[in-house]
């Protein structure tokens, strides 16, 4: 019986979302997916959103700096164009692509292509994030991985933001970003919604 799942021969068309917070490893499992792939001498491309240049503007790079070449776009429907006939897509920070990366993912794997897409899954806020929940229903297997919370140790539920900005889509790192349980995230909201009273009468 051929196994789908861990064999790194020719396969079925299938979607693979890796998804968790920001520091989880999202993209050092797709990169380890990808170099396995590689390594099983099958044909990979990886694809990132134009935006990310926090590493490299070409490059998916890991907080590890691990890193693979990629290139970068800004929609989903050039992935179409630019898949050509590898046997393995990859997708970086999902998350900031067009909802119409659902279909795009879709028609790649009825094509017989095995398409491993890493994101996030909910922004700063805790909202669904971009197509990654609609991709998460459609795929054959989901991998949600998550960070450590920096306050307490528990695995962490969200990328607690540390700056003050309303902006949905804000590159940033460990100077703009926390992974925190959902304990201590509900502590953070507090805090930051508490009056500054000290501050009044020092």
């Amino acid at each position: 019986m051929t196994d789908y799942t861990t064999g790194e021969s020719h396969r079925p068309g299938r979607i693979e979302v890796v998804c968790g917070s920001m520091f989880s490893g999202k993209t050092e499992e797709l990169i380890r997916r990808l170099k396995r792939a590689k390594f099983a001498k099958q044909k990979v491309e990886i694809f990132k959103p134009s935006i990310d240049v926090r590493y490299s503007e070409q490059d998916v790079v890991s907080h590890d700096q691990n890193s693979i070449p990629s290139t970068p776009i800004d929609s989903s429907s050039s992935i179409l164009l630019l898949a050509g006939d590898n046997d393995v897509i990859g997708i970086d920070e999902a998350q900031f692509l067009d909802n119409g990366l659902v279909d795009v993912c879709n028609q790649l794997a009825y094509r017989g292509i095995r398409v491993i897409i890493a994101g996030l899954d909910m922004d700063f806020k805790g909202v669904p994030f971009g197509p990654i929940p609609a991709l998460c229903a459609i795929a054959d297997e989901v991998t949600k991985v998550h960070a450590i919370c920096v306050k307490c140790g528990s695995l962490a539920y969200i990328s607690h933001r540390l700056v003050n900005s309303d902006k949905r889509v804000l590159l940033g790192e460990t100077q703009e970003y926390e992974p925190l349980c959902r304990e201590c995230y509900s502590k953070a909201l507090k805090a930051e919604e508490a009056p500054q009273n000290g501050s009044l009468f020092s």
